[in-house]
């Protein structure tokens, strides 16, 4: 195995394990054999870990941190496709259709990373079941979430903003109670993911917070009641 500032050994299965929805119910001897070469490092803030057009010799697994999906379009402005955290992957189009990386992934924070190689991973999906159906679930969500940011590219500002944090709160949110807590996301993530110009962000977020409909503070954002925020959204 390779460490470089990286997790302890004694952390990483178990974080793997713990929370990445890929592995649930399978096999102990598959899980054993699919991380039998992990590379373990950790990367700072604003790092870039995949570049477009890079192969696709690894699939890599958030152990913990955050990062983003980011491409470009044709007039060079920068778009947020994903946001990702602790138990997400990335890297497994490359793998599965031996295509070059369609997208970037940088970090947001300090985050953590298991690689582990492309062909252990595909091995995986041949021969367990349900590794196959765990993948089309992640799959599906993810495009189901395009699909639904696509949809609401012509709603308000609001509407807009409110779509990304019912998005956000969907895959990093804690659950408590009728609400939900996220990450307090910088307002240039929230307005590439968006597609608002960050000022409109600013403003549109002060007035949500003033409503009651979130509460924020340096670290983190409370949704009090996310049906009503999807009573926005519409």
């Amino acid at each position: 195995m390779t460490y470089r500032n990286g997790v302890s050994s004694t952390d990483w299965q178990r974080l793997l394990l713990e929370h990445c929805p890929l592995f649930a119910d399978l096999p102990k001897e598959a899980i054993e054999r699919v991380i039998a070469h992990p590379v373990l490092r950790s990367f700072p803030a604003n790092h870039v870990i995949v570049l477009e057009n890079d192969g696709g010799g690894s699939i890599h697994f958030i152990l913990e941190g955050w990062v983003k999906v980011r491409t470009h379009n044709l007039d060079g402005k920068e778009i947020t496709l994903n946001i990702l955290a602790q138990g997400d992957l990335f890297g497994e189009m490359a793998a599965l259709d031996h295509i070059p990386r369609s997208t970037d992934v940088i970090t947001l924070v300090e985050t953590h990373i298991c690689s582990i190689p492309a062909d252990d991973f595909v091995h995986l999906i041949q021969t367990e079941p349900m590794a196959g159906v765990h993948l089309a679930q992640l799959l599906a969500l993810r495009l189901r979430q395009v699909n639904r940011r696509l949809r609401l590219r012509e709603a308000d500002s609001t509407a807009r903003l409110a779509d990304v944090l019912l998005f956000l709160a969907d895959g990093q949110g804690k659950l408590e109670g009728k609400g939900c807590t996220i990450p307090s996301f910088p307002h240039r993530e929230l307005s590439s993911l968006s597609g608002l110009a960050r000022e409109t962000v600013t403003r549109v977020l002060s007035k949500l917070e003033k409503r009651g409909l979130i509460e924020r503070d340096r670290n983190s954002m409370r949704i009090p009641d996310l049906e009503v925020l999807e009573e926005i959204v519409g």
